[in-house]
């Protein structure tokens, strides 16, 4: 059987992959040696050319549905990591058949949950990643799609300022429906208590959680903001015709939150006294989109929003009220945010992201001048966040950015 590869935007190296060798035999010369997550199937992350892929062995049926379910996911803008091909008619070099493997790209500074506590996270910030897989979760529902496998295992985790942005991996059990019923919902939430609380066993059984942490409470904690995050985004809220100014307040909590609300159902009753409201179309990202816009700097939304915040501030420092917002964030991206990443080491970007370091010397800043009582001259943060901080960091890329 002749190899046949389907691929979107296809990478000509793959061809030169040892395809006639079982993934688990795959050598050095091609893969890379990054963190993998807890999979069923045989996983390896690979170099071709620049670029680098997680491959997966499975069976053809599955491969090719998970491969259109993720280009699916990714029309709507939602996060997962990107599809690329899928590699049929595998052999040996003595005619055996081989699996079908499905390509994805790597995502670039991910980790797997198990990796960040290898990498110094500690039990105290559980609620942080439990914060992202609702998020995703909660994004995934509201686009109608059922996951039916949700778990720590099945997310890449990206830093997101002082938090996580968890993005989808494994999509073999998922489908997109027409509407997704909330019993379907409430199985996603059933399967990731039970999921999340083996995973938890497992940390703690490895040392990497303590024995006294409590999987009960984080799995609680799972559903009781998955629970409130889903009201606030599409419960209807009713009050008298007096109050509108609580249309505004709701778009404003969803902005908090890093959503947009595209369009809100408005109804009055017969007598124009009460007023009921509803999010029809709601849509994650809110900060990042006004960020990209204002600077083309691309962020998490987290960060995002902690850069908003400082383009705020240093139009205050600078008496620029008076100017558009866009000129007063292409000043700040020129005396800000390109002076603080020169001053960055080159080999450093193989640690973090630049928009998340901008976003620790801005913390860095913060407990300075705490410590010292006056404020800290940006680019002295910069120094000493080089110089104690950044060292001790791991290394969360393959690689630093090619020089400009």
């Amino acid at each position: 059987m002749a190899l046949r590869i389907v691929a979107s935007r296809p990478n000509p190296g793959i061809l030169t992959l040892p395809w006639d060798l079982p993934l688990e035999e795959w050598g050095e010369d091609v893969v890379v040696p990054l963190a993998r997550g807890i999979s069923r199937h045989v996983v390896r992350i690979v170099r071709v050319g620049t670029r680098n892929y997680a491959v997966k062995e499975t069976q053809e049926p599955i491969a090719f549905r998970e491969y259109r379910t993720l280009r699916d996911l990714q029309r709507l803008d939602l996060p997962t990591v990107v599809p690329h091909a899928v590699v049929t008619g595998r052999q040996s070099s003595r005619g055996e058949p081989l699996p079908t493997a499905l390509m994805t790209e790597h995502l670039p500074y991910s980790l797997p949950y198990r990796a960040l506590f290898q990498h110094g996270l500690t039990a105290d910030r559980l609620p942080t990643l439990v914060d992202a897989l609702v998020v995703l979760l909660v994004r995934l529902h509201l686009a109608d799609f059922y996951w039916g496998d949700v778990s720590l295992s099945n997310v890449l985790f990206r830093r997101d300022a002082a938090g996580f942005a968890a993005y989808l991996v494994d999509a073999e059990t998922g489908e997109l429906r027409d509407t997704l019923a909330p019993q379907m919902r409430a199985w996603d939430l059933d399967v990731a208590g039970e999921n999340v609380f083996a995973e938890l066993l497992d940390l703690q059984a490895g040392g990497s959680i303590p024995a006294d942490e409590t999987p009960f409470e984080v799995v609680s904690q799972l559903r009781e903001r998955y629970d409130s995050l889903w009201r606030e985004l599409t419960e209807e809220q009713i009050f008298s015709a007096g109050e509108l100014w609580n249309i505004e307040c709701r778009i404003e909590r969803l902005n908090e939150l890093g959503f947009d609300v595209d369009e809100l159902d408005i109804v009055t009753d017969y007598d124009r006294d009460t007023v009921r409201i509803q999010p029809r179309v709601v849509e994650a990202g809110h900060h990042r989109r006004e960020l990209r816009a204002l600077t083309g700097i691309e962020a998490e939304d987290a960060q995002a929003q902690r850069i908003l915040n400082d383009i705020a501030a240093f139009t205050i420092a600078h008496d620029l009220g008076g100017l558009d917002r866009e000129v007063v964030a292409q000043r700040w991206l020129t005396e800000v945010y390109d002076q603080v990443l020169e001053a960055i080491p080159r080999t450093a970007y193989a640690k973090l992201e630049p928009v998340q370091m901008f976003h620790e010397i801005l913390e860095h800043r913060w407990f300075m001048a705490e410590h010292a009582h006056h404020d800290v001259p940006l680019m002295d943060a910069v120094r000493d966040y080089v110089e104690k901080i950044l060292p001790a960091r791991p290394q969360e890329a393959v690689a630093a950015p090619p020089e400009s």
